[in-house]
């Protein structure tokens, strides 16, 4: 990924052309629990910043591990979409009417059988973020340059994968963002930086 200057207006233009955001039920495959996050984006001490969370080990899945706001669809969710803007105020206090939402990624599948609909927002600097104790350990605010710095970057390959199942990870102060979480990042940063 090469260096660019990455404003909100350049993030909007690279991300105009992704994902449309009509999407009612992702999940097509019974076997998988139907599960949607925000990539939220915000200013902060000059930067854009990536918003992600470090789970409790209170919850019931991915203890202790970072992961964008978000979490398993509830029947009464109408759609996906709905789905990560209850969670991300559930979890964190995030509004819907302060989110604009800019795009909707790639779903992404994991080993504990979730189907992942990731949506890109955009958030006001500042944010009385209001974290569930029960949920959210820690707040990382990660900026882009540093996601987008290859001296962070690490590969990570699971016990028993082959050669060609390895995925990026980054490294963020003592954190290592991997999986999942990972590999949205890797899809957003890819549609950025190329512009």
């Amino acid at each position: 990924m090469n260096k660019v200057q990455i404003t909100f207006d350049s993030i909007r233009e690279s991300l105009a052309h992704t994902n449309s955001l009509t999407v009612i039920n992702p999940n097509d495959n019974p076997g998988l629990v139907s599960a949607g996050v925000l990539l939220l984006l915000y200013a902060k001490d000059g930067d854009i910043c990536v918003h992600l969370n470090k789970r409790t080990d209170r919850v019931e899945h991915h203890k202790g591990e970072i992961s964008f706001p978000g979490g398993a669809q509830d029947p009464e969710d109408a759609t996906i979409l709905d789905t990560a803007l209850r969670e991300a105020y559930e979890e964190m206090g995030i509004h819907r009417k302060d989110v604009e939402i800019l795009c909707r990624l790639d779903q992404v599948t994991t080993r504990s059988l979730f189907s992942i609909t990731p949506f890109v927002g955009i958030i006001p600097s500042a944010y009385p973020f209001q974290a569930s104790g029960i949920e959210v350990k820690e707040i990382l605010e990660v900026p882009i340059p540093v996601l987008l710095d290859p001296s962070n970057w690490r590969e990570t390959r699971r016990a028993g994968d082959t050669e060609q199942n390895r995925e990026y990870a980054y490294a963020y102060g003592e954190h290592l963002i991997w999986g999942a979480t990972a590999r949205i990042l890797t899809q957003f940063l890819g549609l950025i930086a190329s512009g």
